[in-house]
């Protein structure tokens, strides 16, 4: 049998090599979330939905995680009560 390809003096890893300050990882990510990036990046014409979830999670970082993110949605829920209960009497 005639062999095709010769992989003996082949390497495991990544075809492209990484840039200085990305690491390659491996995560398993839920389907809707991967639809939703993925739509963005059609939407936009063209690019990367890896990019754009690396982005969308600097900003969460950056924006100071969940907790904050709560913290920010109670606020805004409590000024709205009050607006609303001093425009009522």
């Amino acid at each position: 049998m005639k062999r095709e390809y010769d992989f003996s003096k082949g390497r495991r890893g990544a075809v492209v090599p990484t840039k200085p300050g990305k690491t390659r990882i491996t995560i398993r990510l839920d389907n809707k979330v991967l639809d939703y990036f993925r739509k963005q990046v059609h939407e936009m014409g063209g690019g990367n939905y890896q990019t754009l979830i690396n982005d969308a999670l600097r900003e969460h970082i950056r924006r100071g995680g969940i907790e904050a993110a709560v913290r920010r949605a109670v606020r805004e829920e409590l000024k709205g009560a009050r607006l609303n209960r001093s425009a009522d009497g």
